[in-house]
């Protein structure tokens, strides 16, 4: 059984407003779910220094620092947590959050701890099992703080879940469900968004199926996709927009779209640090799509795909060439 999101029962406020630099969102509950309202028009997302920023700072003499430092460090950007230090989980979540928080703006998390993560290929790792992985997410959960934050929850466990079979991709999808519903209960104003992979990867209609069996209708804010890949915004609007049609439309999800690498779209069908991508729309929440929350930047411009070495080690020349210098 999937834990229903029992946050979702609660009432918001009707609109977005700024106490003392802190947005608020959200909207009137009803007994079918929250009806959430978009992220605020004067929404900021919190710039959170990652290995980039510490690049730059560590190397103000390189001549690369400063088209790094204009164009990729200037905008805010996904704090990944994907090394398994249970004992540390909440402790590193809250120093983000509780940064944002003091800034008046919105940090954006991206869990990534599924166990079996990317089926074994370049981003092998993950929990142990899907027992650990509950309590680390617990301990994520308890690092959230009170204050809005955008929680992006496992790329590609989703859209990679047919590496899986049976009962092992059931319980994929229930630990899904049941990360979002603990998520939400440690801080009702968490959004958090499921994994549709891209736009050429599953059917819409597919995706849709998956998402339902992982709980997005009980526990979910929303979907994500393009998430470090290079599909051009305008064909994952569509394919966002088309995903949230086969589930209904219910009024109170919408769709956050990778654009940190996608400026120059795809490279045929690679996927791994091609060559000659540029970064793409910079973070934002004026998507001109009633059902987009956000364009931004989940995977960090310059941190490898595993290709030109490490998964998520920073490349200050892979940086320049997407920063266009």
């Amino acid at each position: 059984m999937r834990t229903p999101r029992t946050a979702r029962i609660r009432m918001l406020l009707a609109a977005a407003t700024a106490v003392g630099g802190v947005f608020v969102w959200g909207a009137l509950a009803s007994a079918q779910g929250a009806t959430a309202a978009d992220l605020p028009a004067d929404t900021v997302f919190h710039n959170y220094p990652l290995q980039a920023h510490e690049w730059v700072a560590e190397n103000p003499d390189d001549p690369r620092a400063d088209v790094i430092a204009e164009r990729i460090t200037s905008q805010p950007q996904g704090v990944w947590f994907s090394s398994y230090q249970p004992s540390t989980i909440t402790q590193d979540v809250a120093e983000v959050t509780s940064a944002a928080a003091a800034a008046g703006e919105v940090p954006v998390l991206v869990s990534y701890m599924i166990p079996d993560r990317d089926c074994g290929g370049a981003s092998a790792g993950g929990a142990p099992d899907l027992p650990s992985y509950l309590s680390w997410n617990q301990g994520f959960a308890d690092g959230l703080g009170s204050g809005p934050v955008v929680v992006i929850l496992e790329p590609d466990a989703l859209a990679l879940s047919d590496c899986l079979e049976g009962a092992d991709r059931t319980a994929r999808f229930d630990a899904i469900s049941e990360a979002a519903a603990t998520l939400h209960a440690a801080n009702p104003e968490a959004r958090v968004y499921f994994d549709v992979g891209h736009s050429a990867w599953h059917d819409p209609a597919e995706i849709a199926d998956v998402l339902e069996q992982a709980g997005i209708l009980e526990n979910g804010d929303g979907i994500f996709s393009n998430v470090s890949n290079y599909r051009t915004t305008d064909d994952e609007v569509a394919f966002a927009e088309a995903v949230l049609n086969e589930l209904g439309a219910p009024e109170g999800l919408g769709a956050v779209i990778d654009t940190s690498r996608n400026g120059n779209g795809p490279a045929g069908g690679e996927w791994c640090d091609p060559p000659g991508r540029l970064v793409g729309e910079n973070p934002t929440v004026a998507t001109g799509s009633d059902l987009i929350d956000a364009f931004l930047w989940v995977k960090p411009p310059g941190e490898l795909d595993g290709c030109d070495g490490p998964a998520g080690q920073f490349s200050p020349d892979k940086a320049v060439e997407l920063a266009g210098g």
